[in-house]
């Protein structure tokens, strides 16, 4: 009796630990599929985002058969959209695929406070893309160059058809109030083809596509204390940023790397962050924020569920 006891007793313990490890590994199965579904979705989400960002230039997308994802220029050049590899900050700055770029969602509400530590979205730039739409030298950014409001800018993806706006609402209003005047005269600089002090990045203002406004000493990260920048950064107008990223332009001020004189044309920032900020439900589409009415969006979004299987 005491033998069929503990045979009773060994039966259960095993039987539970069989049980466990099944539902241990249904578990990380399910965990799995989950994060894989997660990133498919956001995946989606910045192809979409990229297509709606530079229509003209965005032709294509592409899966190989080794699963790399590619967007695919006007040019017939392709750009890679996740390397996959595991980087630091830094390495993303330096060496970032279209992933690492979209990766932080830029904040479209008001902060008056400075960014938590390496937050900058759009200081992770694609210099390939960049490039391909704004002029892949000196020269030839050059030739893609405007007058816009008395302003050197880069004539594609309406680059300067946006900054001409912002002007256009900008400039009266610094003339009619004192304080937010005192932040756009004298105004920085546009076009300047040079790479960014101490790096070997180009600096936008080389594709003709950023501006900064009146200086201050407190603006930049170099130049100031992170209780400095604060403190400029409370008293930033917000009208202006406003008025910038009504015209898809982002501020250096929503960077923890500081730089609240400057501004930069980067309309898949403001995109994502108006239709792709939020997760979304089991039972909803991975585009559900969209205008699908729109009849381009909506061949992006089926070109994107075609290629991206």
């Amino acid at each position: 009796m005491k033998k069929i006891c503990l045979y009773m007793f060994l039966f259960t313990v095993i039987f539970s630990m069989g049980c466990t490890k099944k539902e241990e590994t249904a578990e990380k199965v399910k965990e799995t599929n989950s994060v894989d579904m997660a990133y498919e979705i956001n995946m989606k989400r910045d192809l979409l985002t990229l297509m709606m960002a530079y229509p003209e230039y965005i032709t294509d997308v592409e899966m190989t058969s080794d699963d790399k994802v590619y967007v695919i220029m006007k040019s017939g050049n392709k750009i890679l959209y996740d390397d996959k590899q595991k980087k630091n900050y830094s390495a993303k700055l330096n060496n970032p695929d279209l992933q690492d770029m979209l990766e932080e969602i830029y904040p479209l509400s008001h902060v008056d406070e400075i960014m938590e530590k390496n937050f900058d979205p759009g200081r992770i730039r694609v210099y390939a893309l960049l490039k391909e739409v704004y002029g892949n030298s000196k020269i030839g950014v050059e030739k893609n160059l405007v007058s816009a409001k008395g302003v050197r800018f880069n004539k594609n993806n309406r680059a300067a058809e946006n900054i001409k706006n912002v002007m256009n609402e900008l400039l009266p209003l610094a003339k009619s109030n004192g304080k937010i005047g005192a932040c756009v005269y004298p105004m920085s600089g546009t076009f300047c083809y040079r790479v960014i002090s101490g790096t070997g990045r180009l600096s936008p203002h080389s594709f003709g596509i950023a501006i900064d406004l009146a200086r201050d000493n407190r603006d930049y990260w170099k130049w100031a204390s992170k209780e400095a920048g604060a403190k400029r950064l409370k008293s930033y107008p917000q009208e202006i940023v406003n008025i910038f990223e009504k015209n898809y332009f982002i501020w250096g001020g929503k960077w923890n790397h500081f730089d609240i004189l400057h501004f930069e044309y980067r309309p898949e920032f403001i995109i994502k962050s108006k239709y792709f900020s939020k997760n979304i439900g089991l039972d909803e589409k991975w585009y559900s924020n969209v205008n699908i009415n729109d009849e381009y969006i909506k061949k992006c979004i089926d070109l994107i569920e075609e290629k991206i299987k």
